[in-house]
């Protein structure tokens, strides 16, 4: 099992370059959904929390070839993400967490002693990842 993990400022000038380094952790190789996921749970932060605040990514990649997980930890755990909603055609946000149910495998929220955790499991390669038909979200409270 290989892990990525970076603490960083959630700023937008950052969010590019965390896609960049996911990819460069994946040895170059084209992760659009996982660059997607990524791009959408650091501003999820920027946008619900600010500018600027602190948080952990981890991109964790099963050694078989299995799933891919990422997780968003936060200083904020009573600011859940509002669970998906469908967004109008003329709104210029909304679609985050749809386009991250959308891709993933499944998903879902741990909060923990000042922390709320984001994460979500992207398929790997082979009949193994592919995606359970169904919604992917799952919720979980780890106390």
């Amino acid at each position: 099992m290989r892990r990525l993990t970076l603490d960083l400022l959630a700023t937008p000038e950052a969010v590019p370059g965390v896609r960049r380094t996911v990819r460069e952790y994946l040895g170059g190789v084209p992760c659009a959904d996982l660059q997607l996921c990524v791009s959408e749970l650091l501003t999820n932060v920027i946008r619900h929390l600010g500018d600027g605040v602190p948080v952990t990514i981890r991109v964790t990649c099963a050694a078989d070839g299995g799933r891919t997980r990422l997780e968003v930890t936060d200083p904020a755990p009573r600011a859940s993400p509002v669970r998906c909603r469908t967004a109008a055609a003329d709104d210029e946000s909304g679609r985050g967490l749809a386009l991250l149910d959308a891709v993933a495998v499944r998903w879902g929220v741990d909060e923990g002693p000042g922390t709320k955790t984001v994460w979500c499991e992207l398929p790997g390669e082979g009949a193994a990842g592919m995606r359970l038909p169904g919604s992917a979200h799952e919720a979980s409270t780890v106390r």
